[in-house]
Order: structure tokens, then sequence, then C-alpha cells
């Protein structure tokens, strides 16, 4: 009697995973050259080009002005970038790239040794297809530096390797501020009590780690003392006598977390709960399994790092006024490995049966969403539809001839493929057609290849993204300051005296996205206009 295997004998599912993850870095690394997101990531790439054309290092300055809000570190290392490579897209994203790797490559090494291999395994493939992690790429802020940073730093502190544990802490305080310590402090902090080692915490090594850690931060307080602290005359969040180093150890965390600081926001406490239901797709109800499971049988745990880091953050976050999806971004490796943790776990056909329903579940209406997202917004048809069309085919032979479709590995492989064909689609086909109307984008493209060399001013239209790209000066006004090129909306033209239209661009909020925008049917009603306009 014949029987037939999909699975050859010599294929093993470490290789398997090999080739999944040649797969994953490429696909963190399609997303190189869509230009950056508006407004946050055009704004902090804009700030890192200042600085180089302004050989200023110590100074933030954004349209001119000094600038006090975030550290310095994310705007360093993209200086640094653009000084080997020219000032790019891809030059900017590449770093924040390089350090998310970072972080995927310390989770490897921390799941290992905290648990086994294949825990670390998949702990990787569950952490590159998160959802938001991977949208960040797109949208790059200071959370793919922390992602590196903060695991880098707890696997050193679990190593008792004082030093690197504290550069990389310094560098996380100084790329988010010193609640950047939270995940840091939880995760040691806490492993080492509830696995009964509370003694270990009153080791000499860690008063050296806070010194260390107070010393390589020298560098961010310096800069800020240098630029506001020495300067009470500057003027900053309408007022004088405003301290760097007060904002940077109170306003810009404890104030904003009691909403007492000069920038306030409005937050909701289950924000975050229903938030990770979507960012940390295909496996967001596998993580919640794996919390509420770990916290059941919290007396057999092998490790407290993940939990205590990942709660602490979590619930601090929940209870802060400032509440964004990507703030979340920082603690997903160790959502990745308690979630690892849990889907190899489990053994009981029960527990196969719900995570076979629940993935395959997830699988289905994730590519539903993907045709509903192409059938609604009807993208330009090209050549790069040939990348997402291949990996399809790609995966499609390994899952098929390979795996056992019943069995957990094929389940586990099948979620990561489905993500894996998700975010390409969305890299190379959805967001580079989509920056067609991010109007700061589009306006510098037309400015470089048509008039060269000439500078604009925006009026009543401000744009980051003109501001980064453009290769020419490019100010901001209040007032129509004589004859010139200038950058405005519709509301601004009527504060012309007498003006000649050069083009028009449409506008949208790109990072905001609505469905009036994403049906191509309703999308014209969306968009708004700018202009670029000769006038006085």
């Amino acid at each position: 009697m014949l029987t037939t295997s999909y699975r050859p004998a010599n294929i093993t599912e470490r290789q398997v995973w090999q080739l999944f993850i040649v797969i994953l870095v490429l696909l963190q690394f399609s997303a190189l050259f869509v230009p950056v997101l508006e407004p946050d990531a055009a704004l902090y790439a804009g700030i890192s080009k200042t600085m180089v054309l302004r050989h200023d290092y110590m100074n933030l300055f954004v349209d001119g002005h000094d600038w006090l809000d975030k550290p310095h570190f994310p705007f360093w290392i993209a200086a640094f970038s653009f000084n080997i490579f020219g000032i790019h897209t891809w030059s900017y994203k590449l770093p924040a790239i390089l350090f998310l790797l970072l972080g995927v490559w310390y989770t490897w090494r921390f799941a290992r040794e905290i648990y086994d291999e294949t825990v670390a395994r998949w702990a990787v493939c569950i952490l590159l297809t998160a959802e938001h992690l991977v949208l960040s790429n797109n949208d790059v802020r200071a959370e793919p530096y922390l992602t590196g940073l903060i695991i880098a730093a707890v696997y050193h502190f679990h190593r008792k390797q004082v030093v690197p544990g504290a550069i990389f802490t310094a560098c996380a305080i100084m790329t988010k501020g010193i609640f950047a310590i939270v995940p840091i402090g939880a995760a040691i902090g806490g492993h080492l009590l509830f696995s009964g080692q509370g003694r270990e915490l009153l080791r000499w090594r860690w008063l050296l780690a806070i010194v260390l850690t107070a010393l390589f931060t020298t560098p961010e307080l310096y800069s800020l003392y240098t630029q506001f602290d020495l300067h009470p005359e500057k003027v900053v969040f309408g007022r004088t006598a405003v301290s760097g180093l007060h904002f940077f150890f109170w306003d810009s965390q404890f104030g904003r977390f009691m909403n007492t600081g000069p920038i306030k926001g409005s937050g909701d406490p289950f924000f975050f709960f229903h938030t990770i239901l979507w960012a940390f797709l295909p496996w967001s109800v596998m993580l919640y399994a794996a919390v509420i499971v770990f916290i059941r049988k919290w007396k057999s745990q092998v490790e407290y790092y993940c939990i205590s880091g990942a709660l602490a953050t979590f619930v601090l976050f929940s209870l802060s006024r400032f509440q964004l999806p990507h703030y979340m971004n920082i603690i997903f490796p160790f959502f990745a490995i308690l979630t690892a943790k849990y889907i190899l776990s489990l053994h009981t056909e029960k527990g196969l049966k719900f995570f076979r329903v629940t993935q395959y579940t997830i699988i289905i209406l994730v590519a539903v969403l993907g045709v509903v997202i192409d059938l609604l917004y009807k993208p330009a048809m090209h050549f790069l539809w040939l990348i997402p069309a291949g990996t399809l085919l790609l995966l499609y032979v390994l899952l098929r001839y390979w795996m056992d479709k019943t069995t957990k590995q094929a389940v586990f492989y099948r979620s990561v493929a489905i993500s894996i064909l998700l975010n390409l689609y969305l890299n190379t086909v959805l967001y580079p057609d989509m920056m067609q109307y991010q109007s700061g984008t589009t306006a510098a493209q037309y400015l470089n290849s048509a008039l060269p060399g000439q500078a604009v001013t925006m009026y009543k239209a401000h744009s980051y993204s003109l501001e980064f790209y453009a290769k020419a000066p490019v100010a901001v006004s209040d007032t129509v300051n004589g004859a010139g090129l200038y950058f405005t909306n519709k509301e601004g033209l009527e504060h012309f005296h007498k003006y000649t239209l050069i083009k028009t661009f449409p506008q949208f909020w790109v990072s905001k996205l609505d469905l009036p925008f994403v049906r191509k049917a309703t999308r014209a009603g969306a968009l708004e206009e700018r202009y670029l306009v000769s006038g006085y």
C-alpha cells in the first residue's frame, strides 16, 4: 500500500526556520525605500538632517527654533548614517531597522539561554511578524531603537555583565527618557524577587550599574544643559527660563504621566488591551492565553523576566495619559518569548485544537482583510506585485510539500507565512502607492527636479516631509513675505495679493488612515489640496 508524505525525510524544522528567517529579515528591509510618514517620522528625520547641515550635534532644532521634546540618541544615530551614506529615506531608516534586528538577535540569545533553542527560534519568528513592529518600519520613530536596547540590557544584566548592561540602559534612556528604565528594572527585579533571589538585589553590582548608567547618560545631560539651562532667555513652550534637565527628568516623563507637564494628552486605561489585538497579530490571542496560563501556573515557572518587564510596562502605559500603539513595540520581545513558550507547551488534544482553530481563523481573517483592502483601495498594478506573488508561490511550495498540515509546526509557520504576505503587500504595493498623497513628499520631489535650488516658504500648510526631502532651503512663515515660492493650502491662497499657480498636490495624512480614503470610490472627497505658487 502506497502512502503520501508531504515532507521529505531530509528536511528538518530547523532548516524550514532558517529559510523563514531569511525571508523575515528581508521583509523588514522591504520598507527601506518607502518615504517616511508624517508627522513624527518626517519630523525626526528632519531634525537629524538639520544636525548634519549645521554640523551641530548638541542642539536640536525644528523650523529654526530650539526644540525640547525627545532625547538625542536616535537623532545622533540617524545623523551618523546621513554623514556616511548621504541624506536619503533609506539612510534614515537603515539604522533603526538594524537596531530592531539587534533586538531580534538578543531575543534569540535570551530565549535560548532561559529556555531552549526551539523557544528561541519560534520567539524570533513571532517577533518579526508582530504586525505593528513591521508597520513601524514605515513610520520610524524611537521605538525600533528601544526594542533593541531594552532586551539587550536585560540580557546582559541577566548574565551579570554590568558594563554592557549599563551602556544599553543609558542608550535607552537617551532615546526615550528615564521611563525606559521601567521594563529593564522590572524584568530584572521582578525575576529576582519572584524566583526567591531577592537578596541578589542588594549586591554591589546593581549600585555600580546605576552609577555607570548615570555616567553613560552624561552626553544627553550635557547637551540639554548647554542648549537650555545655560540660556534661560530662550523661549520654549511659550515661556523663558525653561530647564532642559528639569524637562528630561520630570516634565517629559512624570509630567506626561500625571498630565501636568507642558505637553498634555488624554488616555483610556483599556487602550492597549484592544490595541494589542491587532498590533500583535497574528499572535494576539495566543499572547493573551500565554499570560493567563503563566499567571495560573505562577509558582512553577522557570523565569519571571518576561512577564515582569511586560506587565509593568503595560500597566504603566495604560495608566498614562499618553497612549499610542507603537509604545508597546518595546516589550514585544518579552511578548514573543512568552507566546512561543506557551505554544510549544501545548501537548493535549484540547490545547492543540485551540491553537489550530484560533490560528487558522486568524489566517483566514488576515487573508480576507488583505483582499478587501486591495479591492477597496485599488492600487496601481505594476511589477512590484511580483514580490508578494513570488513569495506566495515559494511559501505555498514550502508549506504544502514539506509540512503535514495537521502538525503544530505547520500551523505555526502558516501563521508566519500569512504575516509575511500581508506585510510584503503593504510595504511593496500599498504604502508606496499611498505616498503619492503625502503632499510634502511629492512637492519636494517636484521642486528638486523642476525648480532645483529654489527656496520655498510654507504658509498655512506645514510639512515636515517637505523640509526633509527638499534639497533647497525651506522656511516657515505666518505671513506672506514678499515675492517668492510658497507651499500653501486653500485658505492660504486667499491671503496673496497676486499669485501664479505652479502645481497642485493631493494631501492626506497617510499615518491616519480611514475608510473614505482607503476606498477609491470615496477617496477624492477625503483629500485636501496643497499648492505650490509663485506669489506676493
